[in-house]
């Protein structure tokens, strides 16, 4: 295993989550980076655009070529926009290699849905129905004989993971779930955009997408396996001026007289062998700096019982276990290695 080696590609990696993927597999024992591409940045150093990379001063970026690159790596990971994955992300499938794809072209089952919400159509949903869902904490086992896999959203992950186990043990109404979360401005992308611009943003907390953010759809497919029937859910989120982090709170209807400790320990059992999420005491609530920099993801319970109503808080790196962290945590699954290979780094406080 110590001279086992996996050759990586990163499409799209002059963005905030092909950085972090650069940074964070840096120290990854059986990785050797062997293509970045980047269409803006072609013919540059990686240290050129991210100084902070020190270490990969000899990689430059190419232009996304699928069909030159197609020897270069064994894995491939596509840090692309939304619908810019689709036909790169097909062809290295077809071709027999490994992809792990980080935006939401793979990630819904129907296309129809898929074309809804993206306002473009599925242009391959043979190998759509191929894809896995990448949240490892609930779908390991199929990860583990996949070739692709559909990363997780940075919402959806923080949602799901607070919501499933008390859909699992339906301590809650599914159609009572109201979801707010809150997003620190590298969510949006590493872009030129005024809404983002720090002018727009410091000092200033608002809503965005409401009652038609993009995550919504995703969330209520793996919340309605989770539940077992369909649901809709009420998702809002806010925009923090911040960079990096998110913090979700969701509202469930109890159906039952239950108390806090009990749901604990509820929770406590369910991710009770997970490396990467952590239930915390009851007098303990998630904060974003808990997990900064990190994969983990930090949850909360509170039974509110004037209300009759569960509270349910999670904190997690949306680079990290939202986007990169997570994919890297994909590929150690797909390639048979301990699953916290190069991911055991702790969140940076304050």
């Amino acid at each position: 295993m110590e001279d086992f080696m996996i050759k990586v590609a990163i499409c799209g990696a002059s963005g905030y989550t092909g950085a972090e993927l650069l940074r964070i597999l840096r120290l990854h024992p059986h990785v050797q980076i062997t293509a970045v591409t980047s269409e803006k940045s072609a013919g540059k150093r990686v240290t050129d655009i991210f100084p902070h990379l020190v270490g990969y001063e000899h990689l430059m970026y190419q232009p996304l070529q699928p069909e030159k690159m197609l020897s270069q790596a064994d894995f491939f990971f596509l840090a692309l926009p939304h619908a810019a994955s689709q036909e790169a992300v097909d062809f290295f499938y077809r071709n027999g290699k490994k992809v792990i794809d980080l935006s939401a072209d793979y990630r819904l089952k129907a296309p129809d849905i898929y074309e809804a919400w993206y306002k473009t159509p599925h242009l391959y949903p043979e190998t759509l129905q191929q894809a896995i869902y990448g949240l490892p904490e609930l779908c390991r086992e199929q990860i583990k004989t996949a070739r692709l896999i559909a990363n997780p959203g940075c919402y959806p992950t923080s949602s799901i993971l607070a919501l499933t186990p008390a859909l699992r043990k339906k301590l809650i109404d599914p159609d009572t779930i109201i979801i707010d979360a809150k997003s620190g401005t590298s969510g949006a992308g590493r872009k030129a955009d005024i809404s983002i611009a720090f002018c727009e943003v410091h000092e200033g907390f608002k809503a965005y997408g409401v009652a038609s953010h993009r995550h919504t759809p995703e969330i209520e497919q793996q919340l309605s396996l989770a539940a077992g029937k369909d649901i809709t859910i009420n998702f809002t989120p806010h925009l923090v001026p911040m960079d990096r982090g998110i913090l979700t709170t969701a509202y469930g209807r109890l159906v039952s007289t239950i108390d806090t400790k009990t749901v604990q320990q509820i929770y406590q059992e369910a991710y009770q062998d997970e490396p990467f999420v952590h239930v915390l005491s009851c007098e303990t609530m998630p904060n974003t700096k808990y997990v900064r920099g990190s994969n983990h993801c930090m949850i909360g319970v509170k039974v509110n019982p004037r209300t009759n109503t569960l509270i349910m808080v999670s904190a997690l790196d949306n680079l990290v276990k939202g986007a990169s962290g997570q994919a890297i945590q994909n590929m150690n699954i797909l390639a048979g290695l301990p699953e916290t290979t190069g991911l055991q780094h702790l969140g940076l406080y304050p």
